[in-house]
Order: structure tokens, then sequence, then C-alpha cells
């Protein structure tokens, strides 16, 4: 898996990360059971601090995408083992308003709004967007 930072973005490094590797669990770049690399590894491949890889590997483990061992490091888990809990939606409610209200500011029609959440959903799925 390729991950790619901004560095030079206002989004944290550690959200960042966490942003690409879900990506790759959701796509399957990432498969069940592969092992993530080191904290220590990681951090040197993206020259970053080991805080931040260590606090994006927690964050992950806290909301079940992966799984921690002291022997095996942190293992990806199946997509669907994370449900969709009442706090997710309300997480996602509030940044899809977000979003949507950027796109009602740039007078982007609903449709083309929908359209572009549903590609993206697809795209993650293996689905044609049909």
């Amino acid at each position: 898996m390729i991950v790619t930072l901004d560095y030079e973005s206002e989004l944290p490094l550690y959200s960042q990360l966490y942003d690409e590797i879900v990506r790759g669990i959701a796509d399957g770049s990432l498969a069940p059971g592969d092992s993530l690399p080191s904290v220590r590894s990681l951090a040197g491949d993206l020259s970053i601090n080991l805080h931040t890889v260590n606090k994006t590997y927690q964050r992950l483990k806290q909301e079940g995408y992966v799984q921690i061992h002291r022997q095996k490091g942190a293992l990806v888990q199946p997509p669907g083992s994370v449900p969709a809990t009442p706090e997710f939606r309300a997480m996602m409610s509030r940044q899809l308003r977000s979003l949507a209200a950027e796109a009602v500011c740039r007078s982007m029609k609903e449709e083309e709004f929908v359209e572009q959440c549903r590609s993206a959903y697809r795209s993650l799925k293996g689905e044609n967007s049909s």
C-alpha cells in the first residue's frame, strides 16, 4: 500500500495517515490479516514522528480496524467487522452536512453531489458507477 501525505495540509498527519489506511482496507489493497509496517518503519518511510504513527495505530485499534499483537504487530481486520455504530453515523452525518454546505455555497447541483458520493462509495467497493 502506498501512503500519500500532504505535509502542507491543515489536516493533521495522523488523520491523513488514518484515512489512507482505512481507505486501503476499504478498497482491498490491505487485506484481512495483513500486517501494517512497524511504527518505527512507517515513521522512517514517511519521515514523520514515531508518536504520529503510534497515535494513528491506536486510533485504528480503538475503532476496530486493526488488532495489535505483541509479536505480530498491527493486523488488518475484515471490512465488515467494524459496525456502523450510532456514533459513527452521527459523525458521518456531520461530515456530510459540512460537505453539502460547501457544495450548496459553490452552487453544485444536488444530483452532482449525490453522484460524487455514490461514485466514491462504489469505487471503494470495486463497483462500476453505472
